[in-house]
């Protein structure tokens, strides 16, 4: 990690965190910020004991914005935060991390991300933070930080949380600060579920697709553009798979037009549909 922290002052704030009624008076930054008028920036944010439904959901939807000048945002706290910045690095966006602690590492937090804090800084994105480089996290100082997500950015993803969580401070800044708040359907036995129906009863916009969110981001996708988009990065065996699917197949049928085993199939098919390639339905094998 580039160990070199600068510190700004509000003239270099992103533009829409100048714009709340209660902007910090500098920030740290470790890393390289991106340019603030070419990019939209999305905060995602959720529970830290997540399910397997949150955890794919929000993989899949981060993947599904490859190739869009989209920043990720979040907390680098454990669950679904490292989640998302790990998505993001994976599909190729920029991501930017806000700790409720200072940067040095002696005192980042948590203490277990900070490989992840690494390599987002080394994959040309930032670690921001307006606490003082020692600072050790404090129980206030996480919904400090979340008013910065929120402020910093054009809109919110929840992707899980309880109804009492600290996810929901963000979201609820989020809305003081009139950007948008979308949020991610989930069961309605799922505890971690309640924070996103009551988001959805309060007006925010629900997401179960990459499309509806890059819509949600202000980004129109022609066919074309989303199949040149999503495809770009597809490894050998993916780009065979994608040009043998030009109608929908039976996953049998599918592994036997390929003539590759089943394991091998199944791996590279499970890690198509988490990156928004390809979807099963109905018993059949599509391209999204």
């Amino acid at each position: 990690m580039d160990n070199k922290i600068q510190k700004i002052g509000p003239k270099d704030f992103p533009p829409l965190l100048r714009e709340i009624n209660d902007p910090p008076k500098k920030l740290y930054v470790k890393g390289v910020l991106p340019d603030w008028k070419e990019n939209m920036f999305l905060a995602v944010v959720g529970a830290r004991k997540y399910t397997s439904y949150g955890k794919e959901a929000c993989e899949k939807l981060i993947a599904g914005l490859r190739g869009y000048p989209i920043v990720i945002v979040s907390g680098l706290a454990l669950g679904i935060d490292s989640i998302a910045h790990r998505a993001a690095l994976d599909a190729g966006l920029k991501t930017i991390a806000i700790p409720g602690s200072g940067l040095s590492e002696k005192v980042l937090y948590p203490s277990s991300h900070r490989e992840l804090a690494r390599k987002i800084v080394e994959s040309g994105g930032a670690l921001l933070s307006e606490f003082e480089l020692e600072f050790h996290a404090t129980n206030y100082s996480f919904p400090q930080r979340n008013r910065i997500m929120a402020g910093m950015t054009h809109a919110t993803l929840v992707v899980e949380a309880e109804i009492r969580s600290g996810t929901l401070i963000t979201s609820k800044f989020a809305t003081e600060y009139n950007r948008d708040v979308l949020t991610i359907p989930g069961s309605i036995f799922s505890k971690t579920s309640e924070g996103p129906h009551m988001l959805l009863r309060l007006g925010a916009t629900p997401i179960t697709t990459c499309e509806e969110l890059l819509w949600a981001l202000g980004f129109e996708q022609d066919e074309e553009t989303k199949t040149q988009t999503l495809f770009a990065d597809a490894s050998p065996e993916e780009q065979i798979i994608l040009n043998f699917l030009t109608e929908p197949m039976t996953r049998d049928e599918l592994i036997r037009t390929c003539g590759k085993n089943t394991s091998e199939m199944n791996v590279l098919l499970s890690g198509m549909e988490i990156k928004g390639m390809i979807k099963e339905s109905l018993g059949e094998v599509r391209r999204c």
